[in-house]
């Protein structure tokens, strides 16, 4: 018999159902047996009595097993959720699970180390379901304005970044690097014609940090298009495709986001704010008494996106702010400047980073000036090649999924909002 789902079951229709067992409770009358699916879940009811044949084999099964049930599906007064139950005439153990080694309170470490088991609770089953949701329609805006998804290299002859927060690998006989992420090659699309180009890919930093919002490996949605007359058209672009993809997430699962992560979906209305830094750390002076550490002068760090984000609520009611002319010491070669500042910006949401982005030098002179300035000129060769036969004015920015994730459900720690989280001392599962 093919397989039914159970979200498609039909009142007194024989069918097959298959799916994981989540609970079974054995009474004196009855043995109750709850099975999910990746539509939904429904309660298998036995009566000993009636149904003797099926009893023994019911009760060998256990939490986590794999069972098949053939049966009817009837509605009952007595059954909740929906009052919806399954009556079976026929039951088939596929996979018999051993005794589950993980309690839901158990610490976040003995979580990983069973996150196949952990993964199985409704909570994480809908944070990768909003996810790949919110990645579908960032991806949906992105279409629908002519972009074109690409694919680039992970492993690389040259750092991708040039900084230290690489990963090195053995490469046959010699050393390559794992990409902190996919920027030469976006603007390599860009000067080949392309365009508009975007790429959801995986991404690697060799940061030994330990926060809640930090990782070794990541999934990057990278954006570059061409054409463009300032980094303004870059902020308008994210600002635009980040309230699509919320207003659509908000319709689809707001009502299950306030339910289970206790945290409301805000669709903003209107243009995020724009502070430059130095008038941003001016007010979180004047008024949180707040100083920038010596090290963090040019730059924000997490403090300072914390109190940004009290700031914005508190004077434009805006979860969004994007905070501009940063200390060219703290951004890349590649952003381009005027009168020595970068012309970029950060995006912060709910007092966290997610974006730095930047209209892009597109001419060979300046470029390799501005790389040979920060003594990049022999690493970047190849890259800087790209400009020397023509590219159109460009730039673009990243998000991090995994981050927007944590933010968009108000999760405590980004190992939450990823499959499989890689940190400083975790590489298994």
């Amino acid at each position: 018999m093919q397989r039914s789902l159970i979200k498609n079951l039909k009142e007194n229709e024989i069918s097959e159902i298959r799916g994981m067992i989540s609970k079974v409770r054995d009474t004196k009358y009855m043995v109750f047996i709850m099975i999910k699916d990746a539509s939904s879940f429904i309660q298998v009811s036995i009566d000993k009595n009636e149904q003797k044949e099926l009893v023994e084999e019911a009760l060998k099964i256990t939490t986590g097993s794999i069972v098949a049930f053939n049966g009817v599906m009837k509605y009952s007064e007595y059954v909740k959720n929906g009052g919806k139950e399954f009556i079976p005439s026929k039951i088939e153990i596929i996979s018999l699970a051993d005794n589950i080694p993980l309690e839901e309170n158990a610490n976040p470490d003995t979580k990983l180390d069973y996150r196949w088991l952990d993964l199985r609770t409704d909570k994480n089953e809908y944070t990768f379901r909003i996810q790949s949701a919110f990645v579908k329609y960032l991806r949906e805006y992105l279409y629908q304005e002519d972009f074109t998804e690409i694919h680039t290299p992970k492993l690389l002859g040259t750092a991708s970044e040039s900084g230290s927060e690489v990963f090195e690998v053995k490469y046959f006989d010699r050393l390559a690097y794992l990409a902190q992420s996919p920027q030469f090659y976006k603007q390599m699309a860009i000067a080949s014609g392309l365009e508009r180009v975007f790429e959801v890919a995986p991404a690697f930093r060799a940061e030994n940090s330990n926060t809640n919002r930090h990782c070794t490996e990541f999934t990057s949605f990278d954006i570059e298009f061409a054409y463009i007359d300032s980094f303004k058209d870059v902020m308008h672009l994210e600002q635009e495709m980040l309230k699509y993809a919320l207003k659509k997430i908000k319709e689809e699962y707001g009502e299950i986001i306030k339910e289970r992560y206790g945290i409301e979906v805000v669709v903003p209305d209107g243009d995020f704010p724009i502070i430059k830094l130095d008038d941003l750390l001016q007010e979180l002076n004047k008024r949180y008494g707040y100083v920038i550490p010596e090290d963090a002068i040019g730059d924000m760090n997490a403090e300072a996106e914390k109190l940004a984000y009290k700031y914005s609520m508190e004077v434009y009611n805006s979860e969004f702010i994007f905070v501009t002319d940063f200390n060219k010491e703290k951004r890349a070669f590649y952003h381009m400047r005027e009168n020595e500042v970068p012309q970029g910006y950060d995006l912060l949401w709910r007092g966290m980073e997610i974006t730095t982005g930047a209209q892009r030098e597109h001419r060979y002179e300046e470029l390799s000036k501005q790389a040979k300035e920060k003594g990049l000129d022999k690493d970047v060769e190849f890259y800087l090649q790209f400009f020397k036969y023509g590219c159109p004015p460009h730039g673009g920015f990243a998000i991090g999924v995994d981050r927007m994730t944590l933010l968009l459900l108000g999760l405590d720690h980004i190992r939450e909002a990823q499959f499989l989280f890689r940190g400083p001392n975790r590489l298994n599962p």
